[in-house]
């Protein structure tokens, strides 16, 4: 089975669909100092569940339309958006 992938949520504009960018380090092939590279990938996210800035898991599927080639399998970590923060304070009172 092909890699399963971690990245962050850059855009959740779309229904049911979601813009990953994945962070990798390289070494320069001259210099050999350890460069951040990032790549994005458009994810199908069904139950539209993330949010900008969550943390998550993806991994590649058939394609579903021209661009999304892969799927949320999974959310790590939920960003600290002021909604959640306000869900949060609620529930303490």
């Amino acid at each position: 089975m092909a890699k399963e992938v971690i990245g962050v949520v850059v855009s959740d504009k779309m229904d049911k669909t979601v813009i990953v960018q994945v962070e990798r380090q390289i070494l320069h092939p001259l210099y050999g100092k350890p460069v951040k590279k990032w790549s994005k990938f458009v994810a199908h996210d069904p139950e539209n569940k993330c949010g900008l800035g969550d943390k998550v898991k993806i991994k590649p599927c058939r394609p579903l339309s021209k661009t999304k080639r892969w799927k949320v399998v999974e959310i790590i970590e939920r960003a600290k958006t002021e909604k959640l923060l306000l869900k949060e304070e609620e529930e303490l009172l």
